[in-house]
């Protein structure tokens, strides 16, 4: 197989920082308790775990695996599935064997030989299945498709894509709304500067923030749906693979935006999101997207970067609704405790993510390029 860059490599990078988050949740209570972080090791089994404990450790750690084992079988290297497999194994054990060692010095967490053996396994697992489809030749027939429907440099906006959905699990205060920041930055700037001469540097708002009206709501579900759609297109130059991205991102949007509402909620309000303004987006982008499918691929960058600076625009004059209120205290107070913040966290920095690589792009000479059917 040629050298290329893989998206393989960034995606294990992320989800390595999911678990060390979820592992290492809520961050605070460190101090020394008197034991050594790798005496867990010699600590009998617990007797006290549950189906899912069991299964979420074990398949927590399986995309890890899968991915680095993807990765190296797609760098270039000599293929060796045993090689990848060892890999797979052996990170998925480091990674383990650090977070449970640093769970020593956290009160509200407790290390387990346990969790250590299921993560491993689990890591395996996913090693496993990569050098499988390798075997059965998946990752030959993903790397022919990615060939025939994306440019060569296209591992930033497929990273970028891969992580949209993930980042609306957290639901945004207005649909597709990632990236509304302004209003918590000035928040917490002005308390960690309060009391100190710095505070009177921070510029005042004129006006108070006022809600978005319905059409503003409107034309910012239709951006929100509309970014990864020119992302996608900025790297692709088959029409028809243009098309079954804009349904792929429209779909993968709409549903994800619905199970976290039903997450947050209950499924009984799992729709709770589609109002009026909310209808009139998504009608507005998918005509959109398909109108522009035709655009040049350095074209949609462009657009993409206006779509962008519009959307934060926009979503960054007006405040954070009540519906959002309520959402923030059910993720935070709720079940999610652990992984709402870093997911909150995505989707407030996935747009600018977006922003910066669209403008390396834009900043950087392409060929030209045709779009074919």
């Amino acid at each position: 197989m040629a050298d290329h860059k893989t998206s393989a490599w960034p995606l294990a990078l992320a989800y390595a920082v999911l678990i060390a988050y979820a592992s290492l949740y809520p961050f605070e209570g460190w101090r020394l308790q008197g034991l050594a972080p790798w005496a867990f090791l010699a600590s009998p089994w617990s007797r006290w775990w549950t189906a899912f404990d069991f299964t979420a450790n074990a398949l927590g750690y399986a995309p890890l695996g899968f991915l680095i084992a993807l990765a190296y079988l797609r760098s270039g290297v000599a293929r060796r599935a045993p090689a990848a497999v060892g890999l797979a194994l052996a990170a998925g054990l480091g990674l383990s064997l650090l977070m449970e060692g640093l769970q020593t010095f956290l009160p509200a967490r407790v290390p387990s030989n346990l969790d250590l053996a299921l993560n491993a396994f689990g890591a395996l697992a996913g090693g496993v299945l990569a050098a499988m489809l390798e075997r059965l030749g998946g990752l030959d027939r993903w790397s022919r498709f990615r060939e025939r429907w994306f440019v060569g440099e296209a591992r930033g906006a497929l990273v970028l894509l891969a992580l949209w959905p993930p980042a609306l699990l957290f639901p945004p205060p207005v649909p597709f709304g990632l990236g509304q920041v302004l209003e918590r930055v000035e928040r917490g700037l002005a308390e960690w500067l309060d009391d100190t001469p710095f505070l009177d540097w921070l510029p005042v708002r004129e006006v108070e923030l006022q809600p978005l009206v319905p059409m503003a709501e409107s034309l910012c579900v239709m951006l929100g749906l509309l970014v990864p759609c020119l992302l996608g297109y900025s790297v692709m130059t088959s029409l028809r693979g243009r098309l079954a991205l804009a349904a792929l991102a429209l779909g993968a949007g709409i549903g994800a935006s619905a199970l976290s509402s039903a997450l947050s909620f209950g499924p009984a309000h799992a729709w709770a999101w589609v109002d009026a303004p909310s209808q009139l987006g998504l009608l507005t982008a998918g005509m959109l997207a398909a109108g522009l499918s035709p655009v040049p691929r350095r074209g949609c960058a462009a657009l993409l970067l206006l779509a962008l600076v519009v959307h934060l625009s926009l979503l960054n004059q007006a405040p954070a609704n009540a519906y959002f209120s309520l959402t923030l205290q059910a993720w935070e107070q709720g079940r999610f405790i652990r992984f709402h913040g870093l997911v909150q966290w995505l989707g407030w920095l996935w747009p600018y993510a977006a922003l910066a690589y669209v403008i390396l792009r834009l900043s950087r000479s392409e060929p030209p390029s045709r779009i074919r059917s």
